[in-house]
């Protein structure tokens, strides 16, 4: 999976006076339809999350609160993306590993995914990774 497939996605903002909206919907801002939704929060400083890949999970991320950097990897390179502001989303494809870390204090990150929780999705050692990916190629 190439970097650029990754897409920083500004998503719709209403300002309002009495406080501004924001909102996702699959197949528009989302380019999935998305099966599944979970949140990160209450994360202790100096802990990171992620540290995998999926097979065909695909997922979009939002900082809804706080900040945090999502660290993206093909296994050739990297690219660091900072999420603070919760009009923006970030989608990511199938085949990147994926950590999330530099959680500000009380953070919060919505996740939408595109499958349903399957655990033989992940691949969770980084060498089987590299090499489950370079066969695909």
């Amino acid at each position: 999976m190439k970097i650029l497939d990754i897409k920083l996605i500004d998503l719709p903002k209403f300002l309002d006076r009495r406080g501004n909206l924001s909102f996702v919907e699959e197949f528009k801002q989302v380019p999935f339809k998305i099966k599944r939704s979970y949140w990160i929060y209450d994360v202790p400083g100096g802990e990171a999350r992620g540290g995998h890949a999926y097979k065909e999970n695909e997922e979009f991320i939002i900082a809804l609160s706080g900040s945090f950097n999502v660290v993206l990897d093909n296994g050739n390179e990297k690219k660091i993306f900072h999420l603070n502001r919760s009009y923006y989303g970030l989608y990511i494809p199938h085949g990147l590993w994926r950590e999330m870390n530099n959680f500000s204090t009380n953070s919060l990150a919505l996740v939408l995914a595109s499958t349903p929780y399957n655990s033989e999705d992940y691949i969770f050692d980084y060498l089987t990774f590299k090499e489950y990916y370079h066969e695909k190629e």
